[in-house]
C-alpha cells in the first residue's frame, strides 16, 4: 500500500493528483505547517528537510515530487511518461524541471505574502519584480500539454500555475491550459481530498503598489 504525507495547498497536490491518475489505493496522511508534526523525528527520516511530500512505495521512502511523479509514472503509469529515446523526451524533462522555475517564484512570493507575517519583514521590492517574474514565466505555458499527450509535466506544471492564479493574472495561453487540466476527473477528485486550506486563506494576494 502507498502512503502518501500531506498538507493542503503543497507540492504534495501533485503526488495526490498523480495517485488520483493511475488510480492507485494509498493512505493519505494529512499533515500540518502550524504543529510539530512536520519536525517529528520518524517524520525526518522520510523527509530530512521536514517538509512534505513523503511517499512510501515500494518498500523504499521518497521526499521529492518531481522524482515521486517520475518514479511512479516509470512503474506504475509509463503512458504518462516519454521514456529515455523516445520523440518528446527532451520536452517532458524541460516541462518537469520548468515547473521548479515555476515554484521557485511561487515560493518567495508565498513567503513574503504569508510566511512574513508583518509589514516591515516584507521587502515590496521584491514582491513587485517577483510577481512580474512569475507572470513572464507563464507565457512559456500553455495552452497544450507538454508533450502534446498528458504526462507527469503537466502535474507539475498544472499545480504551479493553479497557485500561481493567487498572485497574478494569468496569461491567455496559461488560462486555457488550467481549463484543461481543471477538467481532469483526476484533479478534481484530487482536490476533494486535498483538506482545508492551511496556507492561502485569500483567493488574490496583490503585489503591493509603488
Amino acid at each position: 500500500m502507498i502512503r502518501l504525507w500531506h498538507v493542503a495547498q503543497s507540492r504534495s497536490f501533485r503526488v495526490l493528483w498523480l495517485l488520483e491518475e493511475i488510480g492507485a489505493e494509498y493512505d493519505l496522511i494529512a499533515c500540518s505547517f502550524f504543529d510539530r508534526s512536520l519536525r517529528d523525528a520518524d517524520h525526518l527520516l522520510r523527509s530530512p528537510a521536514g517538509r512534505v511530500p513523503a511517499i512510501a512505495v515500494d518498500g523504499q521512502t521518497l521526499c521529492e515530487s518531481g522524482a515521486i511523479l517520475l518514479y511512479l509514472a516509470e512503474n506504475r503509469a509509463p503512458d504518462l511518461r516519454v521514456p529515455e529515446g523516445a520523440a518528446g523526451r527532451a520536452a517532458f524533462l524541460q516541462g518537469l524541471h520548468y515547473a521548479e522555475t515555476l515554484g521557485a517564484h511561487l515560493a518567495n512570493l508565498t513567503q513574503h505574502h504569508i510566511v512574513l507575517r508583518y509589514d516591515w519583514m516584507r521587502s515590496p521590492t521584491v514582491m513587485r519584480l517577483e510577481a512580474k517574474r512569475l507572470e513572464n514565466a507563464l507565457r512559456a505555458v500553455g495552452p497544450d500539454w507538454v508533450t502534446g499527450e498528458f504526462t507527469v509535466a503537466d502535474i507539475a506544471i498544472g499545480y504551479a500555475v493553479w497557485m500561481a492564479r493567487r498572485f497574478v493574472g494569468l496569461p491567455e495561453c496559461a488560462a486555457r491550459y488550467t481549463e484543461r487540466f481543471a477538467a481532469r476527473p483526476a484533479f478534481q477528485r484530487a482536490l476533494q481530498k486535498d483538506g482545508p486550506a492551511q496556507i492561502y486563506t485569500q483567493d488574490f494576494y496583490a503585489p503591493p503598489e509603488g
